[in-house]
């Protein structure tokens, strides 16, 4: 079996298992006592937040460790959000953040606050630009992840933080999926990461307050680390993410050669092999290890069933699973193809022979969806010289198959009407005309869903 999806959970390291399972002996006691138990946790505990802090660039009284890097995220938002609220209540924060900043910035938003959600291009990149008019006199926070988690785009984190830095603007950073591979530059605030994302055990995040931030603790009072993360510190586990931490930095530069010329294999060889694909993200300024790329007419979560019995573990953010049947938020800003979504996230040990049986098994498995889909017959009428499908009641990718099967029945110039209830269809049928080269109208309202009007070009 091949496990393609790091940039969700990283095997466990090798240093992380070893440390967990010695700390395990070394590091049961209660940190805060004085006998010598304790002293023995207390040191293991402060030795480890040394080696963190030293790997992400910062002070260890600024750096202190929580249940998760969605603790680390929510706690750092409300503190920082609180320790300002007389400077305002407007929150900034990019359309493709993970899910834990915009929870939070919902959150923020139905109590009462301000949220200015940036956008992004195409390659999912936010530009500074945008950061500098979002910024305002009542701006108490801006946030910006590091790295795209599904896309593995890189962000303008030291552009950004330098304009937050001259408007006086704190600047949480989201590095969970790239501090495996670096520190991040850049005149940052606040910082959180989370130990499952770079070879640690799951269940151990950290937060990061620099010296002169506004900051207030929410929730009820703790004397544990700091007073911001409550509850007794899973100690073996603190000190096996802070040991693997420092491995894999070790091995960075190394394993990031390698996994660049493995992704950047699959990137050029996927639309060799796969015709009506899409790879998408930045081409350039991306984390070394992962790679996605979209399929035109595949329902993802089937297609993730088919390469996991044919022994590949990845991941998608399409909008078709039956878990959701809602575009993923991070495709749906940068306005790419979000049906037969794949993420392929390489893990540092991946080699070149498991890659090349990937790209092996790809195709049939892209072709098997296909033709099971392909099946139902468009239904087509023509009102007034425009050509109705109507697709209501029928699920992403359908939608989109049959407009593609109907679009040479009208003359160039034509139009095709394609009704649909499915919300996916909003991004998934501008994303094919592009992709196509064909007119995409936009959207007019109907009985029933709506009606997406694309006109032919060629």
């Amino acid at each position: 079996m091949s496990y393609f999806d790091a940039a969700s959970a990283a095997p466990l390291h090798p240093v992380a298992r070893q440390a967990l399972l010695a700390s395990l002996d070394e590091g049961w006691a209660d940190p805060a006592r004085l006998y010598r138990e304790g002293r023995r946790a207390r040191l293991l505990l402060e030795a480890a937040r040394e080696a963190a802090a030293e790997a992400v660039g910062c002070r260890a009284d600024e750096l202190v460790f929580t249940s998760s890097g969605t603790q680390a995220v929510h706690t750092g938002i409300a503190g920082a959000l609180a320790g300002r609220h007389r400077i305002g209540r407007h929150l900034i924060v990019s359309a493709i953040e993970h899910s834990s900043v915009l929870h939070a910035a919902d959150t923020h938003e139905a109590a009462g606050g301000g949220v200015t959600r940036v956008e992004v291009d195409r390659l999912g990149r936010v530009t500074p630009a945008s950061y500098a008019a979002a910024l305002r006199p009542g701006t108490a926070l801006a946030c910006l992840q590091s790295a795209n988690h599904e896309v593995g785009t890189e962000q303008p984190v030291t552009e950004v933080a330098a304009l937050c830095r001259e408007s006086g603007v704190p600047l949480l950073v989201d590095a969970a999926q790239s501090l495996g591979w670096g520190p991040v530059e850049g005149d940052w605030s606040l910082l959180t990461g989370s130990a499952h994302k770079w070879g640690g055990p799951s269940g151990v995040g950290l937060l990061v307050v620099r010296k002169g931030v506004r900051f207030a603790p929410q929730g009820p009072a703790d004397e544990r680390e700091s007073g911001r993360a409550a509850g007794f510190e899973n100690l073996p586990a603190i000190v096996a993410a802070a040991a693997s931490l420092r491995a894999v930095r070790a091995e960075a530069a190394q394993a990031a050669l390698r996994l660049r010329e493995l992704t950047e294999r699959i990137r050029a060889r996927v639309p060799e092999l796969v015709a009506d694909v899409e790879v998408v993200g930045d081409p350039e300024r991306r984390l070394p290890g992962i790679v996605t790329f979209s399929c035109l007419y595949v329902d993802g979560e089937t297609l993730l069933h088919e390469l996991d019995r044919a022994g590949f573990s990845v991941s998608s953010g399409s909008s078709c699973t039956s878990s959701t049947l809602t575009p993923s938020h991070v495709l749906k800003a940068m306005g790419v193809l979000s049906e037969g979504n794949v993420r392929v996230s390489l893990p540092a040990g991946t080699g070149a022979e498991d890659v090349e049986r990937f790209l092996e098994v790809l195709p049939g498995a892209v072709a098997g969806v296909r033709e099971k889909l392909g099946a139902p017959a468009p239904a087509a009428t023509v009102q007034q010289d425009v050509l109705v499908v109507d697709a209501l009641g029928k699920r992403c990718p359908i939608p989109v198959i049959e407009l593609a099967k109907v679009i040479g029945d009208v003359p160039v110039g034509g139009l095709v009407r394609v009704l649909s209830d499915d919300e996916a269809a909003r991004l998934d049928i501008p994303a094919w005309c592009e992709m196509r080269e064909q007119e995409y109208v936009g959207e007019e309202p109907a009985d029933h869903g709506a009606a997406y009007v694309v006109r032919r070009v060629s």
